[in-house]
């Protein structure tokens, strides 16, 4: 099986090449960038797997890195590593399409477990259902691949958290799925805060869905939630 590629970018070099040195005696392929004015070249000649990205650097910030490569790529798993700890900066690290954020210092085990967290996430989500392109749901055209949600002229945006959120709810139409389920799917984790992150998007799908009094998403307490589909 050929190995995990990994794009990392991380300007502490010191620390960057325990880093790189640890992943690949665990069987992965890492490449390394400190400056992120050259990581954009260099994502597009890897064709990685994983980003992982140091959020202050210099050149070009981690944030805007993660953008350019939503643009690039809207699926690969991005993982931020920050000493930042405001609550904004995580918002804000999510709501670029990051699948993971780790405060430093943190230890070799976290990352991996991350990285294999992330990745699974991934694999589950194919595996969950492929859909060609678009489908329709209601009165709305949910396009997986440009991450639109379409009504009429009507069209909407979706993050990339939204995105899969939705993509999974539609998977599941119909049937209840678990909240950890969800949890450890999007985010890798079921933790406090990514707890909360879920009713965040919950909340803003069910704004985006509201016009089509055929479609609910229903919470089932303690358990998790069903996308009611009507016909």
């Amino acid at each position: 099986m050929t190995p995990c590629t990994i794009l990392y970018v991380e300007d502490e070099l010191f620390l960057g090449k325990i880093v790189k040195e640890s992943l690949e005696s665990r069987g992965y392929h890492v490449v390394m960038e400190s400056d992120g004015a050259h990581v954009m070249e260099l994502f597009h000649n890897t064709n990685p797997d994983i980003c992982v990205l140091d959020v202050m650097l210099p050149g070009v910030d981690g944030f805007t890195l993660a953008s350019s490569i939503r643009e690039s790529n809207e699926q690969i798993p991005i993982i931020f590593l920050t000493a930042k700890t405001q609550t904004a900066d995580l918002v804000k690290g999510f709501s670029l399409g990051g699948n993971d954020y780790i405060r430093k210092p943190f230890s070799m085990e976290e990352l991996i477990v991350r990285i294999e967290n992330v990745m699974k996430s991934k694999r589950a989500s194919r595996v969950v259902e492929e859909p060609t392109e678009q489908v329709s749901i209601g009165k709305y055209h949910f396009h997986f691949v440009r991450q639109t949600l379409v009504s009429g002229t009507d069209e909407r945006k979706l993050s990339f958290r939204e995105s899969e959120l939705l993509r999974l709810l539609y998977a599941h139409r119909d049937r209840i799925i678990d909240r950890r389920e969800i949890l450890n799917l999007l985010w890798g984790n079921d933790s406090f805060f990514n707890s909360r992150n879920l009713d965040v998007y919950i909340t803003k799908l069910r704004s985006y869905l509201r016009d089509d009094e055929r479609l609910s998403i229903i919470t089932i307490k303690g358990v998790g939630y069903r996308f009611a589909v009507g016909g």
